[in-house]
């Protein structure tokens, strides 16, 4: 399992930034995937990345310019093995074990 801290992320609508933790709370290593309800206005970075067991993995997030409305990320995760390197290989598979969703308001 997995949260993210912090949950909400508020922007104005002209445009912002907000960091995110992905916090592991397994005793597995675990890969992600963040989607967004809108890609026209949100940029992540990383979309795929890894977080080790009971550690955190940083997330940014930028709001571009844009009407004022509320959208979401949606942040999968797989359990993976130590030896893995590639963050997109257990969703190529289908192997997503779960999800966390965070909201993102523009106003």
């Amino acid at each position: 399992m997995i949260n993210v801290d912090p949950p909400t992320g508020n922007y104005p609508a002209s445009g912002g930034n907000s960091s995110h933790n992905i916090v592991s709370e397994t005793d597995s290593r675990l890969a992600f995937k963040v989607k967004s309800s809108n890609n026209e206005h949100y940029r992540v970075r990383p979309v795929y990345g890894f977080v080790e067991a009971k550690d955190k993995a940083k997330l940014e997030v930028n709001r571009l310019s844009g009407p004022a409305k509320e959208d979401k990320l949606v942040i999968q995760y797989a359990e993976v093995p130590a030896e893995e390197t590639d963050p997109q290989a257990p969703f190529k598979a289908g192997a997503q074990q779960g999800e966390v969703i965070v909201k993102l308001v523009a106003a």
